[in-house]
This record gives structure tokens, C-alpha cells and sequence, in this order.
């Protein structure tokens, strides 16, 4: 059972390119250093060869990842989304209750999470705490330390 994720179209073709590399030019070049490895000799005491052929394992596991996820991906149209509640692609601008700081963070796929550029997981605390609130609402967001309280300033769709 594989849990369905929502992508926009930049984040899809981000997991495709990166695919693509994977299969493309990863692949060959490990399969070349497998045969480089396999032609110096005695494969029983060979340390490259072993090498080679770990990182060919863990270069198959993440295409066989990724594929799945491309599988499960599904594309979201933006300009369907309601604004009236905080739901993935959203851009929801957050007051802290404790010092006023506020945040603005966009709810996105696990996979687009990037909190440097804003772009936060609806999986994180944070994110499921946002999911389903309106303008006005209070999240109460289980962290570490205790329950962190925002308000919900404004909802918009980028």
C-alpha cells in the first residue's frame, strides 16, 4: 500500500530529471566501475569491486524509490485550490502567540520540502498542524518542548 503524494509541476519534474540522471548517467558510469574493478584480478580479495558493486546497490534502491514515488505522484492544479483553508500548496502566513514572530511558510509534498526557500512538508508538525485551518484559527502545534500556539494570519495559493 503506497501513500499517494501531491506534486506541482516543478516539483514532478524535479523527480523525473533526477530519475533520469540516475538511469541515464549514474547507471552506465557504475557499471563501469564494476567491469574496471572485475579486470584487475581475484574478485574474493578485490576492495573496488566490493565497493562498486555497494554503491551499484544503493544507486538501484534510490531509482527503485524514486520510481515509486513517481508512481504515487499525482499533479496538482493550483488553480482549483481552496483558499479558504490551509491544505498542501498553500501559502499560510503564521503568528506566534508567545513573541509575535511571524512566518510564512508554503505545505508541500515530503519530497519538495525545502525550508530555506519557505517550502515546509505537510508530514512536519508544523504542517499538519497548519492543514485544515483558516484565517482566524489557532494551531496548536505539538513540538519537543510543549505546544506551540499560532494564529492563522492569511491563506493564499502562489
Amino acid at each position: 500500500m503506497s501513500k499517494v503524494s501531491y506534486y506541482t509541476a516543478e516539483g514532478l519534474k524535479k523527480l523525473r530529471d533526477e530519475l533520469g540522471q540516475l538511469k541515464d548517467v549514474e547507471r552506465p558510469k557504475a557499471s563501469q566501475a564494476i567491469a574496471e574493478a572485475r579486470d584487475k584480478g581475484d574478485l574474493s580479495e578485490n576492495a573496488e569491486y566490493d565497493a562498486a558493486k555497494e554503491a551499484q546497490g544503493l544507486l538501484e534502491m534510490r531509482i527503485s524509490k524514486l520510481e515509486e514515488t513517481l508512481s504515487n505522484a499525482r499533479l496538482i492544479d493550483e488553480s482549483q485550490l481552496d483558499t479558504s483553508k490551509a491544505l498542501i500548496h498553500s501559502t499560510v502566513k503564521i503568528k506566534n502567540q508567545t513573541n509575535g514572530a511571524e512566518m510564512t511558510y508554503k505545505l508541500v509534498a515530503q519530497s519538495e520540502a525545502d525550508l530555506k526557500t519557505g517550502k515546509i512538508s505537510v508530514d512536519s508538525p508544523i504542517g499538519k498542524g497548519l492543514l485544515g485551518k483558516s484565517v482566524g484559527e489557532i494551531a496548536e502545534i505539538q513540538v519537543p518542548n510543549g505546544i506551540m500556539k499560532f494564529d492563522v494570519v492569511e491563506i493564499t495559493r502562489d
